[in-house]
């Protein structure tokens, strides 16, 4: 309670100032905010196209062995999938957590990684994901969905979850699909702006994705963490402006600027807060 009121009173701080972060906003409302909206349709889409090409790669394998070896062969598969030589381009550079096989009957055949890790082995992804049970019926589908931790007490990853059919001979055989977890799409987004914004001195940008009233982030400096714009907030700024809105927070000498976009691609709930700050806007208290 304490966390929002503060940042309640340092906004509304904001906005009586002469000051603030005007270039910052300026930025992020005409160059990063779409920039992100760029960056994930891109993920999308690579993903997507990736997943098809290995989908219908692995296909044979549903149907020639079965049992011990046809989880031996696949695992083999996978490995070669994600290779910088032999693999799909668009799968071997990303932020995805897993690529797993999925039989006829909805349950995880063997996922990328050793064997005696695979704790997804067995798992019956086609109950747990609609978009699985799509793929089995011949249609590629995405979800954001929630995998369950596999550590007592631990929060489930909220992922986003694409799956495509693998097709044998005209038939489907099975599906392939992978997970990216949204607190690894938000590392990407910020080492993209990042990168990019590398030769601009004295400039900082982070990018954080939110789902209802959560923030999934990893990496972030923690003294922005508390500053982030809460639910409330983003229900309020959304509900004047659905596209997304900018404001401005100071900390420690120096204002903020974020901005806040919905991810509509994902659901009515899901989106980014971007942050930027430039030195040269300091706060005069």
């Amino acid at each position: 309670m304490r966390s929002a009121t503060l940042l309640g009173a340092m906004m509304v701080l904001c906005a009586c100032k002469a000051d603030g972060a005007p270039n910052a906003r300026g930025h992020i409302h005409k160059e990063q905010s779409p920039r992100v909206q760029a960056l994930v349709l891109d993920t999308l889409q690579r993903h997507t196209a990736g997943l098809k090409q290995a989908a219908d790669r692995i296909a044979a394998g549903f149907v020639r062995v079965s049992g011990a070896q046809q989880e031996t062969d696949m695992r083999q598969v996978l490995k070669l999938l994600r290779s910088p030589k032999k693999g799909i381009p668009e799968l071997v550079i990303s932020p995805m957590s897993f690529l797993a096989v999925v039989g006829p009957d909805g349950k995880c055949i063997a996922r990328d990684g050793e064997a005696p890790d695979d704790k997804m082995k067995g798992m019956d992804l086609g109950k747990l994901f609609p978009s699985v049970r799509d793929a089995l019926a011949g249609t590629a589908a995405m979800e954001v969905g929630e995998f369950a931790s596999t550590e007592a007490g631990g929060k489930p990853s909220v992922s986003i979850v694409m799956a495509a059919p693998a097709h044998y001979q005209g038939k489907t055989a099975g599906a392939l699909v992978l997970g990216i977890p949204l607190w690894r799409l938000q590392q990407q987004l910020s080492k993209q702006l990042q990168m990019e914004l590398a030769g601009k001195e004295r400039v900082v940008v982070w990018v954080y994705v939110y789902q209802g009233d959560q923030l999934h982030h990893h990496g972030t400096p923690p003294d922005l963490d508390k500053i982030v714009p809460d639910a409330n907030a983003r229900k309020a700024g959304l509900a004047k402006s659905p596209g997304g809105f900018t404001g401005e927070v100071a900390q420690y000498g120096f204002w903020y600027g974020y901005g806040v976009r919905p991810l509509r691609v994902f659901g009515p709930d899901i989106g980014v807060v971007i942050f930027r700050m430039e030195a040269e806007e300091k706060s005069k208290d």
